[in-house]
């Protein structure tokens, strides 16, 4: 509650019903008043809390508003003396908004005639230049090393369309140059001139050395942050590393708070008291196309909804310009004419001068307009709001930086567009503004006192003070105050050694033909790999609700399943083997029902190298249709951030999961998987390949530190395992492999004709009826040759790659999957239990004159039997069957 404002004057004020006895009114009135002012606010809280129970027990049917006045919650008796040199700061952000500012627009006349549309964005950032500034400078700390008793670096997730001013920044401290700065959103055209491209958002992949986390997609950011944050509670409870005294910071827009992933998370963030955690929302009012809320008050709204959540709420709403008036305010003339407005009347407010405000809002009534007189129209159009204030913006972080055992929020507010004028300040069409004429610059640089001539404004320079200069001392020394630069990402981490495949994957090498799934099979290879004395430690087990159907149950009591606090109940099965178990220092994250929650665990886990020079090795497993298909947006944020792990689609294919029906089966998983470079999609149809390609994958990730991540999808279908075939490992990993020939049955007094041939490729659950098919071919005297493809978007990315060097007239091996097929004859048939365009996609890539027909699962799924299920898309035996003679007999006629 703001101080400056009477207290007796919020009590009073916005009344919900008449009130029908003045006098007692005023008698509580006066005694609460009495009773705060004598015996303090805890006392105070105390009896309002007591009313409140007695309320509910009355039934009176009242309860307390969420929503407080529209003032800062943070009151002047209880700022922070600001530690900094106010002028020197706000000679800096003055600075950088102008840098910014020339970069977006530069890079948007970088053709004749200005005919660039490269766009990029300067109202975002010029609402948020303080917001960012005040955290640069007092709070947002860096990494200073990996040794003990080093600062490991705050985690900061910046607003994706202020990313020009971060660059602005950059270029002050040094770590961008100008011809940097000139290639800003072209980053092809940049490495032709040996200047660093500069992305268009924070996007880690890149720019590696800079970027921390990919806020580019509205709402991954705010999730992300928060399963951060739990991470690093996972990793100080578990004992692996020490992440007290480190916060994650997360500045978004308030129009990304629509996103469902922005809000998905809130109360885990409570529940769990992530008191580690701070976000700031850029409350400027205004999204692409017009106010966020225009008939209503974001502020409130998002008050209401982050308190409903249990979360500490910090409302900036005024600058340091507004004490005097609320001080004499008297009559709470102020408050209640903030509640009466809504966000659409204060952006046209913004985007209005001084003269304006003084009739329109100032001149409601009589008592604002005394507030006002004394005021030029000049100050009053100066009235800042609190998000540009960077004393009340310091006094925000400060207290939030210090409370505990809640996750806080700033709603701080801002203009969209602030210091740009009649150019965009407040306007709907803002936030794709990047031009300005020349007036619109001159103006911009008298507003924020720039020193830049006519000239160089007209010629939109970029402006760095002397090396030696007052501001560039300034700059540095808080950032070395802080321990260095933001943001930088790192990449040093342990390399962790694996174990033997034979340690923990015997029993799939050498089945022997014992029947069982592959997910089964995974399970056990987890469960010996947690018992690795090195990497075991280093393993995250991540579940969304369904540890259970994946038999998952016996790993409960092996490493238990991670809680903040541990265990406070007796659970029902305690007698069990494989009872429920949750410990603080549990290794398994169990994330309920929220795929977007268990993925967020899974980027945290699978980017701790990076964001904690801590190595770790994050197995998700889930329903396949639950992936790509639900939260494939975040897995792309992920590719970007370069995470390294494993997910795991379970229940993968659209005819294993018998009776689910269309919602559960997954028959495009590997098509969207296909399409993101950095990950290694593959469909075992055995527990001997799956061995081989987890090994390979550990070695790639642990020892060999390559950015990539694996999905691999599992069957629940148990049928008989067949031992690793001897020097296979490199097919599987690289994507087929031949798995046997099925030649016809000799019969006496049979012809020496050469049987007809058929090749017949498959993968994941439809291998085995693959197998079937070319056991029937034989019978029937036809000689068919089986591969087993592992990937089919590995195979394609091979071809691809190789007809890539063709095409520049460079010499190259034939495609992997082109030298497979050599040794095998005849039309070629491909069948999956996914679409048909999965293996559609190795086409371009097969031996010349082979006809090729591929089966799959187009279409929605049905709730059936697999028997059913597979006739019915016709990647059974039978149809594989029929398809081949059917190639056979086509091939014959031509």
């Amino acid at each position: 509650m703001n101080a400056s404002v009477p207290f007796h004057t919020l009590l009073s004020t916005d009344m919900n019903s008449a009130d029908t006895d003045p006098q007692e009114t005023a008698e509580w009135r006066e005694a609460f008043v009495a009773l705060a002012a004598t015996q303090g606010p805890v006392r105070a809280r105390y009896l309002l809390d007591e009313l409140a129970r007695l309320a509910r027990e009355q039934r009176v049917g009242w309860k307390p508003e969420l929503a407080t006045p529209y003032v800062n919650t943070v009151g002047v008796n209880e700022q922070p003396v600001f530690p900094g040199d106010l002028a020197m700061e706000e000679r800096l952000a003055s600075l950088m908004r102008w840098n910014a500012l020339a970069m977006v627009v530069r890079a948007n006349q970088a053709e004749s005639g200005g005919s660039a549309e490269l766009g990029g964005h300067i109202a975002s950032y010029a609402s948020a230049a303080d917001l960012f500034e005040t955290g640069f400078n007092h709070f947002f700390h860096a990494r200073e090393g990996l040794g003990q008793g080093q600062h490991r670096g705050d985690l900061v997730f910046f607003q994706p369309h202020s990313a020009p001013g971060v660059y602005a920044r950059a270029y002050l401290e040094g770590r961008l140059n100008e011809n940097d700065l000139g290639f800003y959103r072209q980053e092809l055209s940049a490495a032709q001139q040996g200047a660093q491209g500069l992305s268009s958002y924070p996007h880690p992949y890149l720019m590696p050395g800079f970027w921390q986390f990919p806020t580019g997609s509205m709402g991954i950011g705010p999730i992300s942050s928060i399963y951060h944050a739990r991470f690093m509670r996972y990793l100080t409870h578990r004992r692996l590393l020490d992440c007290a005294g480190r916060k994650v910071w997360g500045v978004f827009g308030d129009g990304e708070m629509d996103e469902p992933e922005s809000m998905s998370a809130l109360t885990l963030a409570a529940r769990e008291g992530l008191d580690n955690m701070v976000w700031v929302v850029n409350c400027n009012l205004q999204r692409l196309d017009g106010p966020v809320r225009g008939n209503g008050r974001i502020i409130d709204e998002l008050e209401k909804l982050f308190a409903g959540a249990g979360w500490n709420v910090i409302k900036l709403v005024w600058g340091s310009d507004w004490d005097g008036l609320f001080a004499r305010d008297l009559t709470g003339a102020l408050t209640q004419a903030f509640a009466h407005t809504v966000d659409g009347q204060m952006q046209t407010f913004a985007a209005k001068d001084g003269r304006f405000n003084r009739d329109t809002f100032f001149g409601q009534n009589e008592e604002l307009a005394r507030l006002a007189q004394g005021m030029t129209d000049e100050q009053i159009d100066r009235l800042k709001r609190g998000g540009h204030d960077l004393v009340k913006i310091h006094a925000a972080y400060a207290a939030a930086a210090n409370h505990t055992g809640q996750p806080t929020v700033i709603l701080a507010h801002t203009k969209k567009g602030y210091g740009m004028g009649s150019a965009g300040q407040g306007k709907m069409t803002t936030h794709s503004q990047k031009k300005f004429d020349e007036s619109d610059l001159l103006e911009f640089r008298n507003r924020f006192n720039l020193p830049l001539s006519d000239e160089q404004a007209r010629q939109l320079a970029f402006y760095k003070p002397a090396a030696d200069s007052a501001e560039m001392q300034y700059l540095h020394a808080r950032r070395t105050a802080l321990g260095g630069y933001l943001p930088k990402r790192e990449t040093t981490a342990q390399v962790i050694e694996i174990p033997a495949l034979s340690a923990y994957a015997n029993f799939a090498l050498g089945a022997d033909g014992k029947e069982m799934s592959t997910t089964m099979a995974f399970v056990r290879m987890l469960g010996g790999l947690l018992k690795d004395a090195s990497l075991g430690p280093r393993i995250v087990p991540i579940v969304a609700d369904e540890a259970r159907t994946f038999g998952m149950a016996n790993l409960f009591k092996q490493v238990g399943i991670y809680s903040s606090v541990g265990q406070k109940y007796a659970p029902e099965d305690i007698g069990s083997v494989l009872s429920y178990r949750e410990a603080l220092d549990g290794q398994i994250l169990e994330e309920g029902i929220s795929e977007a929650g268990a993925l967020a665990s899974w980027t945290a886990a699978a980017t701790s190298y990076s964001v904690h020079g801590l190595a770790m090795l994050p197995f998700y497993i889930y329903y396949s249709m639950f992936g790509f298909q639900r939260v494939g947006d975040q897995i792309w944020a992920a590719a970007d951030q370069r995470a390294r792990g494993f997910l795991l689609g379970a229940t993968s294919g659209r005819t294993t999961l018998g009776g689910e029906g269309l919602q559960h089966q997954d028959g495009s998983s590997h098509l969207v998987a296909a399409t993101i470079p950095n990950c290694k999609a593959y469909d075992p149809a055995f527990a001997c390949e799956l061995a081989v390609i987890l090994e390979r994958g550990m070695q790639e990730m642990m020892v060999e530190q390559q950015d990539v991540f694996y999905y691999v999808t599992l069957m629940n279908e148990n049928y008989a395992q067949p031992d690793l075939r001897p020097g296979s490992e490199a097919g599987i990993v690289r994507g087929c492999y031949h798995f046997n020939s099925y030649f016809p049955p000799p019969h006496k007094g049979q012809s020496t004709k050469t049987p007809e041939k058929i090749t017949l490729l498959g993968s994941g659950a439809i291998l085995t009826e693959v197998i079937k098919a070319a056991q029937q071919l034989a019978q029937q005297g036809i000689e068919a040759t089986v591969y087993s493809v592992t990937s089919w978007s590995e195979l394609a990315r091979d071809g691809a790659a190789c007809q890539q060097l063709a095409l520049r007239g460079e010499s190259t091996p034939e495609a992997f999957v082109t030298q497979q097929l050599r040794h095998s004859q005849g039309p070629i048939i491909a069948a999956t239990d996914y679409v048909r365009a999965v293996p559609e996609s190795i086409r371009a890539f097969l031996p010349t004159g082979r006809s090729y027909l591929t089966l799959g699962t187009d279409g929605f799924g049905r709730s059936d039997t697999r028997a059913a299920l597979r006739n019915f898309f016709g990647v059974d035996a039978q149809s594989i069957v029929n398809a081949a003679l059917h190639q056979l007999s086509v091939s014959l006629r031509t």
